[in-house]
């Protein structure tokens, strides 16, 4: 292995803005897939690992939760794939002598940039109280360590457990497990600040939080509306199921604040069209929605629908499914009867012409999907958005028949797995009955915190011990200064990962890290070479099994790390063989098969070529698991935000050359950004009347009730085609201008979407 010298970061001089493009992938994306990969982890340690990734026997592409399609190509991997396995493959190395060398002051000073490309981590760090340093301790000493410091608090409830979507089932179970037989159900986890919204909406209107469709559905449909979200970055390899779905004749609206070039044009990269020729035009339709402005397009789309057929009595409306699966569409009717389309156009930027082109669209098509993503689910009223989307669907009967159905697009790949395998503050009784049944000891009851929960709590001294099973809890959160002022108030932090990032650097009074293999490295255990499982964003569950020889020996697989640290802090206390948990997963496998709803035979199932797919009663029967037994078609009052003149409603979202927190690069070729992520992107006419130039450089005040003045110092302001009104700047970087105290009602989800700001101009 070899290390090659820290890339210093880049500096505001460095920035280079030029025009966005029109067309996502093509040579460039090979060229961005491969190049740094072969450069950086060597052409056949790349190749090895890259023409495993989400095939049937490899392992899983842990940039994304979009599905594998039935019939796999040799190359079935996307560019930020490649990006993300090159990331957590590299031979670079974190040597024993950096810790010395670096400071916990001197990691602060570090973007999570610089920090990522020091390498991977290898060996347990341990930062005693009034030291600045870590340094390096034995594993024994560290699952010591732990066990004394966890069994030393007056209460189980003084700890908090979070949890990465890159942990594996198996590891998510029986990190649950470990935790609730410590005695805590506190497990804040990252769905907590992305799809949490889509759980509450669909689990009171449908039954069940995940989407109705496979992946087979796709090609079926005769309309997809994608809204709030950018599939050229966060999930490539959708385009080409777009593509698919073109091929056949489906019709494609994109519904967005923002054009994105991979909703416009594809030039897939495996064929000829995508290399050389013109590609793929993708979107019939583009709305530029206001943010926030989802809810009221939805029901303006809905009191049309009505409309309809109300003029045109039986032709509309699928009303043999609406009686025999439904209810709530008369109060829904009348509800809707007083819809102000003035303030639908308002809220929205639209005019009335083309909500009702799309409104024709969705009336001509037999099977509809939409689909969404974090554009959705970060606003105050994500929920009642959400449910707004499955209005529009019961309708016209577009639930649990091909080609039609909700399709919400989880961007991490085994977020939803986890909440599958109990990772959630308040998992149903029926699950945690079923614990208590298989392992024979008694599961607290009481509700945990979840992400922003276990920040308040830390911040006002109630939670002293942090434990995070990857991640970057930190940087993801909102209120970026609040949150690390409560990581630092707490007593210990542990992180286990794989490479360094900012939450390694924010620290307690004494601070861990325990180094773990990545999902592309051999798992070998003493039963023998391991595999483990996850679950796509279609409630489809497969194997993962890394083929790569571990960058360093001295590397534990998570599941070691989660089962030895519940030796060490439970003893004999609960009557569970974590040791054999260990050795051999199938014995994990077995439990989860007693306790997870749809997971009977679990060891059978999940050896089938392409694992299986959970029951789901809507999609697969019409069966509807809520209160009534039946589809909510829901009542809910239209909120609009309203934006201050002098003002805009800014959204914060990812560049290309990122994966959630983990930034690959300073550059966003598909938005025209190079050497730089501290940007502002502003609609022109917005420039103009705020008498800001293109170019220049700007403070970020967000405003809020709460009277504190938020601010991301000087961002450059980029002149650029968004929708009116709105800003748009990068995930991370100005999560310190959404307020810790503003959240979606009823899911708690930060507002990253929807936050007023203004702009100071400042020096360059």
């Amino acid at each position: 292995m070899t290390k090659r010298p820290p890339v210093e970061d880049v500096t505001a001089d460095d920035l280079q803005v030029s025009k966005p493009k029109d067309w996502a992938a093509g040579v460039p994306g090979i060229a961005q897939a491969m190049g740094p990969a072969f450069k950086d982890t060597g052409v056949s340690r790349s190749m090895k690992g890259l023409l495993a990734m989400n095939q049937k026997d490899g392992f899983d592409c842990m940039s994304c939760a979009w599905e594998d399609p039935p019939d796999r190509k040799t190359f079935e991997f996307c560019e930020n794939g490649a990006k993300a396995f090159n990331w957590e493959a590299t031979p670079v190395l974190v040597p024993r002598e950096f810790w010395a060398e670096n400071s916990i002051d001197d990691l602060l000073e570090k973007t999570d940039y610089w920090l990522g490309l020091q390498g991977r981590l290898t060996e347990p760090v341990y930062k005693p109280v009034g030291s600045n340093h870590y340094e390096p301790i034995s594993w024994e000493r560290a699952f010591e360590i732990l066990a004394q410091e966890l069994n030393a608090l007056d209460s189980p409830n003084q700890a908090a457990f979070y949890t990465s979507g890159r942990t594996a089932n198996e590891t998510a179970f029986v990190y649950q497990l470990f935790v609730r037989a410590f005695g805590t159900n506190n497990l804040p986890d990252c769905s907590n600040m992305c799809h949490e919204s889509t759980g509450a909406a669909m689990g009171e209107t449908v039954g069940v939080g995940k989407s109705t469709v496979h992946y087979r559905d796709f090609e079926k449909a005769d309309l997809i509306i994608i809204m709030g979200q950018n599939p050229g970055t966060n999930h490539p390899r959708m385009l080409t199921a777009l593509e698919d779905a073109k091929k056949n004749g489906a019709k494609i609206v994109a519904v967005n604040p923002m054009p994105e070039a991979g909703l416009k044009r594809y030039k897939n990269p495996q064929t000829a069209r995508g290399l050389i020729g013109h590609g793929t035009d993708l979107a019939d339709q583009f709305l530029q929605v206001k943010m926030a402005g989802d809810m009221a397009l939805l029901q303006a789309l809905s009191k049309r629908v009505l409309d309809a057929e109300a003029a045109h009595p039986g032709t509309v409306l699928d009303q043999e499914f609406i009686d025999k699966y439904c209810e709530g569409l008369e109060a829904f009717r009348e509800h809707l009867a007083s819809l102000d389309e003035q303030r639908v156009l308002e809220a929205t930027g639209l005019t009335s012409a083309e909500i009702d082109e799309l409104a024709e669209r969705y009336m001509s098509s037999e099977r509809v999907i939409i689909t969404w993503a974090m554009g959705l689910t970060q606003h105050e009223w994500a929920v009642p958005t959400i449910k707004e989307i499955i209005n529009l669907l019961l309708l016209r009967g577009n639930m649990g028949r091909p080609g039609a159905g909700a399709s919400p697009i989880r961007g991490h790949s085994n977020v939803q797995g986890d909440r599958t395998m109990g990772i959630w503050e308040k998992m149903p009784p029926k699950f945690l009955d079923a614990l208590e049944k298989e392992f024979e000891f008694t599961v607290p009851r009481d509700d945990g915190v979840d992400a922003v929960g276990a920040i308040r709590a830390m911040r006002d001294g109630d939670i002293t011990v942090f434990v995070a099973l990857g991640g970057n809890l930190v940087k993801a959160v909102s209120d970026t200064v609040v949150a690390e002022s409560a990581m630092q108030n707490t007593h210990l932090t542990v992180q286990i990962s794989t490479k360094l990032n900012r939450s390694h650097a924010v620290v307690g009074e004494s601070a861990m890290i325990l180094p773990v293999l990545g999902r592309s490295e051999i798992d070998m255990q003493a039963s023998g070479e391991q595999f483990v499982t996850v679950e796509d964003t279609v409630a489809a569950i497969h194997a993962s099994k890394g083929n790569l020889t571990p960058v360093a020996p001295t590397l534990l697989s998570e599941i070691s790390v989660v089962t030895r640290l519940a030796r060490a802090v439970l003893g004999d206390k609960v009557p569970v063989d974590w040791a054999h948990f260990e050795h051999n997963y199938d014995s994990i496998r077995r439990h989860i098969g007693h306790v997870v709803p749809g997971c009977d035979d679990f060891n059978l199932k999940v050896r089938a070529p392409g694992g299986f797919d959970l029951p789901h009663g809507p999609r697969d029967t019409r069966t509807f698991p809520t209160k009534t037994g039946k589809a909510m078609i829901t009542v809910n009052e239209l909120k609009t935000v309203t934006v201050p003149p002098g003002r805009l409603l800014m959204q914060s979202l990812r560049s290309h050359d990122q994966f959630n927190t983990t930034i690959y690069s300073n550059n966003d070729r598909y938005r025209g950004v190079k050497n730089g992520r501290h940007v502002v992107f502003v609609n022109p006419d917005d420039l103009a009347e705020l008498g800001i130039a293109d170019g220049s450089y700007v403070d970020i005040h967000s405003e809020w009730t709460d009277g504190v003045d938020r601010v991301a110092p000087k961002f450059r302001v980029i002149s650029y085609p968004t929708a009116r009104g709105c800003a748009a700047t990068y995930f991370p970087e100005t999560n310190v201008l959404v307020p810790l105290d503003h959240t979606a009602k009823v899911s708690n989800t930060p507002v990253s979407k929807s936050i007023v700001v203004r702009l100071e101009p400042v020096a360059a």
